[in-house]
C-alpha cells in the first residue's frame, strides 16, 4: 500500500513499511524513512508507484483551469474527493486526486483551506481584488526592472526624477523606485549617492549635502511665503554720522558706530544696531517664520536668511539714509576712556557709509592707527574707537584673570571662503585685526551693557554664560544659555546677552523686545514685557534655538570642508604642508582642512609636515594622505608659533574645545576659526566662539 500525505506544508508519496495503531511507517522514493500519523494521510493508493503519482499529479495539476475549479466549486465548503467528482465526471483516480490537491493548494487567493483536504471558494469579490493585487505586483515587477535598467544604463527613469531627494536621505523602502535604486546599486556596486551624481540627479556633491541639510530642515522648501512689510516707526533723528564696518558680501547689517565729540572735550559713542523689533510683533507672520528658522544659515558662497529680503532691506542699516535703530551711548573720557554713563535711545539713525574689511584691512592698521596716518574714510573716528577697544580689551582680560583664566590669544588666523561660478578662495585672516577688534569690543560692551539693563530691570533675557558649572573643567566651561544674567567667564563680563544681531539670530531679535520694554516702560517693565519672568515659552525658544544653531554649524562645518575639498581640486595640490594639531590630527597651512593620519610618528604640537594626498572623496567628504617629511620647525616658524598657540592644552580641555567649536560666521563670507579643529588653548578657546561672533559682525 502506498500514501499520499501532506508533511510540513508539502505533499509527498510513499510505500507503507508498517503500521502501528495511527502511524506509518513511509519509505519516500529517494530512500528516506519518515513516520506519517493518520491524520495527514490524504490517499491510499495500491498504484501507481509512489514517484509516479507525484510526477503525474504534477503534470496534470499543470493543466487544470483554476477559472473552471472555482466556477465548478460553488460557494460551499467542499472536500477534494467531491470536487474531483465534479470536475472529471468519475470517482478520481489517485493521480487525479493528487492533482487535484495540489491545484486547490497552490492557489490561496481562489480557494480558503478549511481542514485536511476541505476547501472553499473565495468570494466573487475578494477574488477579484486579490487577482488585480496580483495584477499590479506584476506591473510594479516589471516596472521596476525598467527602472533597473535605466538606472544601469545612466539614465535617470522619470518617475525618479521628482523624488531623488527623498529617495536618498528619507525614502519609502516598500516603494518601487527605492528597491529599484537599491537593486542598481547593488548590482553597479556603488551607493545610491554616487549612482544620482552618476545619472544626473543630484547635479554635484555640493548639490547632495545642500540637498539633505534642506530636506531635514527646510522641507518645504527655503523660500519665503508672502508677507507685508511693517511700516517704519515716526522716530526721532539722532544728531550722529554713523558708519558700518562689514565685509564686502553681507547684506543683513547689522550695526554701526558713532562718535561725536561734547562741548566738554568728552567723547560720545554711539553703538548703534538695527531694530525689526519695532515692527516685528510677537506671534505675527514675520515672527513666525523667524521663530521657525531661528537663525540666518550660512556657508560658503550662499546663505539662508532668517528674514524675507524685503524685511532685512526695510531694516538694514544701509548707508544713504536714516534707519531705525536702538542705539546705545556711551559717554567716555578720552583721558583714560572710562565709561562715565551710558544711555539706550530708539531713533533714526543716519548712516553715511558701509565700510569694508576687504576694502580697509590694508590700511586700518594698528600702525596707521597710532600715528594718524593713512587715507581712508572715518579715519578721526577709527582712531578714537581703537584706543577705547583696547581699554576695553584689557578690562575684559583682568576680569578674566580674575575667573582664573589667561588673556585671549591675539595671533589666531581665520580662513574666509568666497565662492564664484563655483570656483572658490580661501584667505588666510589673522583674527584680531583693528576693525575686527573695534567691532568685536563694542558689541561686547553692548551685549553685556543690555544684558545688566534687562537684569536691573527685572526683565528676563536670553544670555550666554560661562563658568560656575557642575563637573569637570570641560563641564564647568561649557557655554550654556540660560534666561536669567550670569558671568560668562571667558569673554571677561558679568552678563552676556547676544542682542547685536537681530536681522539673524531670533535670540537677539527676543532680546531686543525685552529691551525695547525696559526702554520704554521703565519700573513697570515686567509686566509689559512680551517675555515675563518664568515664561516657558522663553524656556522652548532657548531650546530650540540650540538645536537649530548646532545644526546649522554642522552644515557649515560640512560645506566648508567640502569647499577646502573642491580648492584641492582646483589647484591640484597634490604635495602640502600641513602642522600638528595633536598627535594624529593635522591641519593644512594653506586651508583650514583637518586631516587624520593614523599612525604618524610622534611629533611635537606645532610640527610643521609635508604631506601627500592620494585621494579625496567629495561625497563622504573623507582624505587619505601619506607623510613625506616632518619639517625642521624654522622652515615656517610663524606657522608654528601661531599653531602651537591654538594647539597647547591639557587633556580635559579636549572636550571644552569641541563644546565651543560654534560656527559664528555671519555672512555670505563664512569664516573658519582654527578652534574649531581638534586642537585649542585651553583658557583662549572659551571666549573664542562670543568674542569671534563680535569681530566678525560683517
Amino acid at each position: 500500500m502506498n500514501l499520499f500525505f501532506e508533511e510540513s506544508g508539502d505533499f509527498k508519496a510513499g510505500t507503507v513499511l508498517s503500521q502501528q495503531g495511527e502511524a506509518y511507517q513511509v519509505e519516500l522514493a529517494s530512500g528516506k524513512r519518515s513516520k506519517v500519523k493518520a491524520k495527514d494521510v490524504l490517499l491510499q493508493f495500491a498504484s501507481p508507484e509512489p514517484a509516479q503519482l507525484l510526477q503525474q499529479a504534477q503534470a496534470l495539476a499543470a493543466e487544470l483551469e483554476l477559472d473552471f475549479l472555482w466556477e465548478v466549486a460553488g460557494q460551499d465548503e467542499f472536500g477534494f474527493a467531491e470536487l474531483g467528482a465534479e470536475y472529471f465526471g468519475h470517482a478520481p483516480l489517485p493521480h487525479e486526486a493528487a492533482s487535484l490537491l495540489l491545484k486547490l493548494h497552490g492557489a490561496p487567493m481562489y480557494f480558503y483551506r478549511k481542514g485536511k483536504g476541505r476547501y472553499k471558494a473565495a468570494p466573487e469579490a475578494s477574488l477579484k481584488a486579490a487577482l488585480a493585487g496580483l495584477e499590479k505586483k506584476k506591473q510594479q515587477a516589471l516596472l521596476q526592472v525598467q527602472y533597473v535598467d535605466e538606472l544601469k544604463a545612466g539614465r535617470l527613469p522619470e518617475a525618479l526624477r521628482g523624488q531623488v531627494r527623498q529617495l536618498l536621505f528619507k525614502p519609502d523602502k516598500n516603494s518601487i523606485e527605492y528597491k529599484a535604486l537599491e537593486a542598481a546599486c547593488d548590482e553597479m556596486q556603488t551607493s545610491p549617492a554616487r549612482l544620482m551624481l552618476a545619472v544626473g540627479g543630484m547635479a554635484s556633491p555640493k548639490d547632495l549635502h545642500f540637498s539633505r541639510f534642506l530636506l531635514e530642515h527646510f522641507p518645504k522648501g527655503s523660500g519665503f511665503p508672502a508677507v507685508q512689510v511693517p511700516p517704519l516707526p515716526d522716530l526721532p533723528v539722532a544728531a550722529v554720522e554713523a558708519f558700518s564696518i562689514d565685509d564686502v558680501t553681507t547684506t543683513e547689517i547689522d550695526d554701526a558706530l558713532s562718535v561725536t565729540a561734547l562741548e566738554d572735550g568728552k567723547l560720545k559713542i554711539g553703538i548703534h544696531i538695527a531694530a525689526p523689533a519695532l515692527g516685528i510683533r510677537r506671534n505675527d507672520a514675520i515672527e513666525a517664520i523667524a521663530r521657525q528658522r531661528m537663525s540666518t544659515v550660512y556657508m560658503p558662497g550662499e546663505k539662508i536668511t532668517m528674514l524675507p529680503d524685503d524685511v532685512v532691506g526695510a531694516f538694514t542699516l544701509d548707508a544713504g539714509a536714516a534707519r531705525p535703530a536702538v542705539s546705545l551711548y556711551a559717554t567716555v573720557d578720552p583721558q583714560d576712556w572710562s565709561v562715565l554713563a551710558t544711555e539706550t535711545r530708539v531713533e533714526m539713525v543716519p548712516i553715511v557709509a558701509n565700510l569694508r574689511h576687504n576694502e580697509l584691512d590694508e590700511q586700518v592698521t594698528e600702525e596707521a592707527l597710532a600715528s594718524g596716518t593713512g587715507d581712508y574714510p572715518h579715519r578721526r573716528e577709527l582712531s578714537l574707537l581703537w584706543q577705547w577697544a583696547q581699554v576695553l580689551e584689557r578690562a575684559r582680560m583682568a576680569k578674566r584673570e580674575s575667573f582664573g583664566l589667561k588673556p585671549e590669544q591675539a595671533n589666531r588666523v581665520d580662513f574666509n571662503f568666497y565662492v564664484e561660478d563655483d570656483v572658490v578662495t580661501i584667505v588666510r585672516r589673522k583674527r584680531g585685526a583693528p576693525l575686527d577688534k573695534i567691532v568685536a569690543e563694542l558689541m561686547i560692551f553692548a551685549n553685556s551693557s543690555w544684558g545688566k539693563l534687562m537684569h536691573e530691570h527685572g526683565v528676563p533675557g536670553i544670555y550666554r554664560c560661562q563658568g560656575g558649572g557642575n563637573g569637570g573643567w570641560a563641564a564647568r566651561m561649557q557655554v550654556r544659555m540660560q534666561t536669567h544674567a550670569a558671568p560668562h567667564q571667558g569673554l571677561g563680563v558679568d552678563q552676556y546677552a547676544w542682542s547685536t544681531s537681530p536681522l539673524r539670530r531670533y535670540t537677539d531679535l527676543v532680546n531686543q523686545w525685552q529691551i525695547l520694554a525696559c526702554i520704554e516702560h521703565g519700573v513697570t517693565a515686567p509686566l509689559a514685557a512680551p517675555f515675563k519672568p518664568r515664561d516657558a515659552d522663553l524656556f522652548a525658544i532657548v531650546s530650540a534655538f540650540d538645536a537649530a544653531y548646532g545644526a546649522y554649524a554642522d552644515f557649515q562645518t560640512n560645506m566648508e570642508r567640502y569647499w577646502c575639498l573642491r580648492w584641492l581640486e582646483q589647484n591640484e595640490a597634490r604635495r602640502v604642508d600641513a602642522v600638528v594639531l595633536k598627535e594624529e590630527v593635522l591641519r593644512l597651512v594653506d586651508i583650514p582642512l583637518i586631516v587624520r593620519l593614523p599612525g604618524m610618528p610622534a611629533a611635537p604640537r606645532g610640527s610643521q609636515v609635508r604631506l601627500d594626498l592620494l585621494r579625496w572623496d567629495e561625497v563622504e567628504l573623507t582624505v587619505e594622505a601619506r607623510l613625506i617629511e616632518v619639517l625642521p620647525m624654522e622652515a615656517d616658524a610663524a606657522i608654528a608659533e601661531e599653531v602651537l598657540d591654538e594647539a597647547i592644552l591639557d587633556e580635559p580641555a579636549e572636550a571644552l574645545v569641541e563644546a565651543e567649536a560654534e560656527v559664528e560666521a555671519d555672512s555670505e563670507m563664512t569664516t573658519k576659526p582654527l578652534e574649531a579643529g581638534p586642537g585649542g588653548d585651553v583658557n583662549s578657546v572659551a571666549a573664542a566662539t562670543d568674542s569671534a561672533s563680535e569681530a566678525d559682525n560683517r
